[in-house]
């Protein structure tokens, strides 16, 4: 039979990031899985070549002018590229999701039960029909005045706002104001309007106290403030604003996380008492379906939710089979336990992306490439197996499923593997090997080979003996209920269960405030800064020791140049032309808008009298361009440097260049240069270390690395927590303790807690059986 078409993706010459001019042929209609170490060049071959082409070709298709108000990830580097079908991508958004996302909104399940709602609802008689805008608490049609449709509201009360009323207001008794300069000049004012700010807050007549705290009035007074003698202060016109005013404006306005998370220790929040918490008016919440308002019905478990009657019209009969379509991918998923109104902010990294899988499987696409970024982040070897049915599911439907993936079970469940290395950064960016699973194994200098086909358990450790004991609990918070946990200090100790089982919020339980804790670190997988500007070296404060050396060479010191003059954040020594960004923006009308190196410093973003200085032959950029690797040996000799750059090779960030933008890190790189800047400050004194699944999106030669790291810091009397799905690493802890037994509202109890040979034996626990298998 003659087949019309190449049945293969061809690339030829990929040349984007670190990749090598790399040729490879990958078969279509395929489950096909890219492998390597971190930083091998896999999502630059997947994402930043495969996908940004198909996308581009698209775009090509699209009017001119709507191509402006799309997101263009811009035209790789790659020579040709044939055989390739349109593109859809599932990437772990790094961005946060605000409080208003919510499980319903990344689905699209809520616009279907709006709509039933909308035209199939009961009304009360005499209502007229409502559009279905007006059942969503994120529109104006839809939200609740009071409370703006977030379920809420917001007050404080005195003993909050003056948590120690012995103090006056100058020694500082309104805990909530603000600091410095600001602080000072709300207690200028109200000593310049009569009241006395020296006596105990206590003792003050309660009149005053309320007016101070609460009042809306902002009168406007002349301040003659009274400072140091030698500096001459003129008068100024001051604006009060009361402590209760402030606190709720820096809470609604501020752009600033920390701000807003010290004025939220100032306030209650108490549902809204117009809709009860439900967000929405009382028009939308007067209508009924099935004997229950939208509200009702929004905050069932998606399970119950699929059971809702078909109603007695074609209408009814229409909108509830699509809703309950859309409803059943998420419920295979393994998400049946999360409601349409939970909060997104408060799911998991894996969550989100099988909500965002499950849209997909119900669009009912045909011919076209998925292109997945590590599916199985965030979930437990028991969720895996669903996940892989759902591949299939895609590749069965007509499609080609393309996965960037470290979990050897995806692998091993692969019709192909597209293995990229051997190393990181400048010594990967090679294609390895591309075929079956199976002959991966005759592949010399694959570092995946070494641990697909080698399923024999690791040697056995020795548990270590607790220098004391640490009670977290009872918590009572999302789906713990009077949850109490023990962990072991001076050791390592791993919390598990399935997706949704409660672990993270047990883990955020760990404070400070408990004791025997001391000093508490958390490593989390924030993005380490928002924009370009912050990168690798201005976050672990290996710039600063870098700028030094350079105006400590002799050449600067004639010139006369400081350490800000090696800086590209401030004028001075930076190109003014880009200002420091190295490149910058061409607006090309009608065509999506590029970045071009800069046409003056050339990407160097620094200007030219800047980069006559030179350290042992190399400029400034030319310093930043090296990677962590190289720049070890160049500043072997440099104490404060070699230490910082050697944290970052112990946590296997070897291949990041010193320069990276914090822009094009992955979470999980992130969390490690967050780990690394830990490390380096060698501190004495107990500390307790608490990662969240600090080994998601790394191969198993990387998490070796790292979870050698982690118990270096236990056997040096520290203590680590982790929250782990990955089994080997369970194997190798202390202690575990495992919740569930599933997720959700089945979930929320501590199933078994104990060394991991104790729990692996556990009845009724969803991990016992995997952790079996790992252990000697």
């Amino acid at each position: 039979m003659h087949t019309p078409y190449d049945p293969y993706v061809r690339v030829r010459g990929a040349r984007e990031h670190n990749l090598k001019g790399v040729d490879v042929d990958i078969p279509r209609d395929v489950l096909a899985v890219f492998t390597g170490v971190s930083g091998s060049g896999k999502s630059s071959l997947a994402f930043g070549t495969v996908y940004a082409e198909a996308q581009r070709r698209y775009f090509e298709s699209v009017a001119p002018y709507a191509r402006r108000l799309i997101h263009q990830v811009g035209a790789p580097k790659v020579g040709e590229i044939t055989g390739l079908p349109p593109a859809v991508s599932l990437q772990q958004r790094r961005s946060a999701p605000t409080s208003r996302s919510s499980v319903g909104t990344v689905t699209n399940l809520s616009n279907s039960l709006r709509m039933l709602f909308s035209r199939a609802g009961s009304y009360p008689p005499g209502a007229e029909r409502l559009d279905s805008d007006a059942f969503s608490p994120n529109t104006a049609a839809g939200a609740c005045p009071r409370c703006h449709g977030l379920g809420e509201v917001h007050d404080t009360t005195e003993e909050l706002l003056v948590p120690d009323p012995s103090l006056s207001i100058r020694e500082g008794a309104i805990a909530a104001w603000p600091g410095a300069w600001q602080g000072k000049n709300l207690r200028d004012i109200l000593d310049t309007l009569g009241h006395d700010v020296d006596r105990p807050w206590r003792e003050l007549p309660a009149e005053a106290r309320r007016w101070i705290l609460f009042t809306d009035e902002q009168p406007v007074v002349t301040v003659h403030p009274v400072r140091d003698a030698d500096r001459i202060q003129r008068p100024y016109q001051g604006t009060y604003m009361s402590a209760r005013r402030y606190v709720l404006k820096t809470f609604s306005d501020t752009k600033s996380a920390t701000l807003r998370a010290k004025a939220e220790r100032f306030l209650t929040s108490t549902p809204c008492p117009d809709c009860g918490g439900s967000r929405l008016r009382p028009e939308a919440l007067a209508v009924t379906y099935g004997g229950r308002t939208i509200a009702e019905l929004a905050a069932l478990p998606l399970t119950d939710l699929a059971g809702l009657p078909d109603g007695d019209d074609e209408t009814a009969r229409v909108l509830t089979a699509d809703l309950k379509s859309r409803i059943a991918p998420v419920v295979e998923l393994g998400l049946g336990y999360l409601s349409l109104d939970r909060a997104a902010p408060t799911l998991s990294p894996g969550e989100l992306q099988r909500l965002r899988l499950a849209t997909q499987l119900r669009s009912g696409l045909f011919g076209v490439v998925y292109v997945l970024d590590e599916p199985s982040a965030g979930l437990h070897p028991a969720d895996t197996e669903a996940l892989l049915t759902v591949l299939e599911r895609l590749k069965a439907a007509g499609n080609s499923v393309f996965v960037v993936e470290h979990h050897l079970d995806v692998v091993r469940g692969a019709d192909w593997v597209v293995d990229v290395g051997p190393g990181a950064g400048e010594h990967g960016g090679r294609v390895l090997y591309s075929g079956p699973p199976a002959e991966l194994a005759s592949v010399a200098g694959s570092a995946t080979a070494a641990y697909l086909f080698d399923e024999s358990p690791g040697p056995a450790r020795e548990v270590r003996d607790p220098r004391g004991w640490l009670t977290v609990g009872p918590v009572t918070r999302h789906n713990l209920r009077a949850v109490t946990a023990r962990i072991p200090l001076g050791a390592f100790t791993a919390v598990t269960g399935v997706s949704g089982s409660g672990k993270s919020t047990l883990a955020g339980e760990l404070t400070e405030e408990l004791p025997g804790v001391g000093r508490l670190v958390r490593v989390d997988q924030k993005p380490i800064g928002r924009t370009p500007r912050s990168n690798l070296a201005t976050y672990t404060g290996l710039f600063d020791v870098v700028r030094k050396v350079f105006a400590g060479t002799g050449e600067a010191r004639a010139r006369g140049y400081g350490v800000g003059r090696f800086s590209f954040n401030v004028p001075g020594g930076r190109c003014e032309t880009c200002q420091g960004e190295g490149f910058v923006s061409v607006e090309l009308l009608f065509l999506p808008s590029t970045y071009a190196p800069c046409p003056d410093c050339a990407g160097a973003r620094y200007n030219a009298e800047t980069l006559q200085v030179s350290y042992r032959g190399r400029t400034i950029a030319e310093v930043l361009d090296l990677t962590v690797e190289a720049a070890a040996e160049f500043f072997a000799d440099t104490p404060a440097a070699a230490r910082s750059l050697r944290t970052l090779l112990d946590v296997g960030l070897g291949y990041l260049r010193l320069g990276q933008p914090a822009t094009e890190l992955s979470g999980g790189e992130a969390q490690r240069i967050k780990l690394a800047s830990e490390l380096q400050r060698g501190r004495r004194g107990h500390t307790l270390y608490l990662l969240d699944e600090p080994t998601t999106g790394l191969h198993p030669a990387d998490v070796e690395v790292l979870t050698d790291r982690l118990h270096g810091l236990v056997d040096a009397g520290h203590t680590v927590v982790v929250v782990e799905h990955d089994m080997t690493v369970v194997a190798g802890a202390d202690w575990v303790v495992d919740l569930g037994p599933g997720g959700g509202d089945r979930g929320g109890r501590v199933v078994a807690q104990g060394p991991p040979e104790e729990v692996s034996r556990a009845q009724g626990s969803a991990t016992a059986p995997y952790l079996a298998r790992v252990l000697p």
